[in-house]
């Protein structure tokens, strides 16, 4: 499995405005941007971006995985000190 594959799990499943998955071995670091976080909790925001991975964790290909979640003004604010130059 790849940065892209993971990519295209999520994007077929969730209507994200931006999307940044690094791959490393079997742990994946995820940065998802859609305003429909802004009325969920914390854990609802999690739980909406790890479902559609379930399967491929549950198959051994994902092993750790790190959420980010912002709104499209959040992660105006936030990009920059996060992405890397």
């Amino acid at each position: 499995m790849q940065a892209a594959d993971i990519e295209k799990i999520l994007n077929d499943a969730l209507n994200l405005d931006e999307l940044h998955v690094t791959f490393d071995g079997s742990q994946c670091s995820i940065i998802a941007v859609a305003d429909s976080f802004a009325d969920m909790s914390r854990v609802k925001k999690q739980q909406t971006v790890y479902a559609p991975l379930t399967e491929a964790i549950n198959q051994g290909h994902i092993h750790a995985v790190s959420i980010k979640t912002f709104t499209n003004s959040q992660w105006q604010r936030e990009k920059k000190f996060i992405l890397p130059s």
